[in-house]
């Protein structure tokens, strides 16, 4: 909506905007402060138990900086070939080594910076765990260097989560001033060209959802108690993600989709591609919280993601046999957490080895969703299915046993 007559633009950043090396929380903190905790994070990055992407990748971002002679859209910290790059992995002429974020079709990753190169959004679709969030996150850090400025969808999300709020003692005493604004991540993202985040969009409130329009067709955030505006500058723009199988959800109204440029992250395409992200990120998760290597666990990487595959496609991988599919989504995320919690198991209270009797606790978490329907699909598969499997004699007791 155009500024009204008078309206002059406000820089969010003024006083409220916390510094880049600091934690901002938007919850008062133990000893009664009302405003956000902006006390400076001094802990080394190997005590951060799940660093941003841009410090776990730093070595990857500033090699791909340095070697990166192709052009920058403004604000952006890579060319659009440099953070495609970065996300699927390659060599550098130098011999820097970029390992791959995302294992997946090349042209999704291409329309998705793509789109971050324009004036539109990139709304990033799909079921739970085809790695939105972990796409959305390293394409905010490759873009701005700065993946943090998140807003987290929930039933509850208000609308000064996306526009601004206020700090109460400043507003009571002064009146509402620049001192007293308390700029969200998407207004501190519009005012310094940077990538704002919101995850989850179809769970925020279609009321809240909606205070985006005005924001992705204007490029302006208008703050009508100071009679004054946000305008976007260049570099800004918005990735928000969304999954289409939660129940409940809230339907994006057709204004606001308009605004977005729809991607949709599909599941792997066939297991090898399943098991190596697997791999990957268990072997990544599992430095990450020092659990000792587990030597030879890929087969029963490959068992868990059969299992999931075929559960969540009805069919056997030789199409042979129909089943029927539990009420769970069976992802590769939830594949990756049953292996981690099997490695976990394996290092801790067993041989080294990561073996059936590991993940068959896990996997039977994932499955059965529903007691009733869920238990009784599982016994199925079992029956029908392990029992018969070449192979498959001691996994088929670990997930019978458990089943009891």
């Amino acid at each position: 909506m155009p500024a009204s007559a008078g309206t002059t633009t406000v820089d969010p950043s003024h006083n409220q905007s916390a510094p880049a090396n600091t934690r901002t929380s938007a919850h008062p903190d133990p000893r009664g402060d009302a405003h956000p905790d902006t006390r400076p994070d001094t802990r080394p990055d190997g005590e951060v138990l799940r660093a941003h992407a841009e410090h776990a990748y730093a070595h990857e971002l500033a090699a791909l900086a340095d070697q990166d002679d192709r052009p920058r859209p403004a604000r952006w910290k890579l060319s659009p070939w440099a953070v495609a790059t970065y996300l699927l992995g390659g060599t550098l002429p130098d011999g820097t080594v970029i390992t791959p974020k995302y294992v997946g079709p090349r042209r999704i990753v291409e329309v998705a910076v793509t789109t971050l190169a324009t004036d539109r959004a990139l709304l990033l679709l799909g079921v739970p765990g085809t790695a939105k969030t972990w796409v959305s996150e390293h394409l905010a850090a490759a873009v701005s260097g700065d993946s943090t400025l998140l807003v987290q969808g929930t039933a509850g999300t208000p609308e000064e989560a996306i526009r601004y709020g206020w700090n109460y003692a400043q507003l009571l005493a002064h009146g509402p001033s620049r001192d007293a604004l308390v700029p969200s991540p998407v207004m501190r993202a519009m005012a310094e060209g940077m990538t704002a985040r919101v995850e989850e969009l179809t769970r925020i409130p279609a009321d809240v959802q909606d205070t985006l329009i005005t924001i992705l067709s204007e490029k302006t955030l208008p703050i009508p108690e100071l009679g004054q505006e946000v305008q976007a500058v260049r570099g800004f723009n918005l990735i928000a993600t969304a999954n289409d199988r939660d129940r409940g959800v809230n339907d994006l109204s057709s204004a606001l989709r308009r605004r977005f440029n729809t991607v949709v992250l599909p599941l792997p395409e066939s297991a090898d591609a399943e098991v190596d992200i697997v791999s990957r990120r268990v072997d990544q998760i599992g430095r990450s919280l020092d659990l000792p290597a587990v030597p030879d666990g890929v087969d029963e990487i490959r068992r868990v993601v059969t299992v999931f595959r075929e559960l969540r496609d009805g069919v056997t991988t030789d199409g042979r046999t129909k089943l029927k599919s539990p009420s769970g989504t069976l992802s590769t995320a939830e594949a990756i957490s049953v292996v981690t919690g099997g490695l976990a198991l394996a290092a801790h209270f067993g041989d080294g080895v990561l073996r059936p009797s590991d993940v068959a606790a896990g996997i039977l978490g994932a499955v059965v969703r529903d007691p009733a329907a869920d238990r009784v699909i599982w016994q199925e598969y079992l029956e029908a299915v392990v029992r018969e499997r070449d192979g498959w004699t001691d996994f088929y007791r670990a997930c019978r046993e458990v089943s009891v």
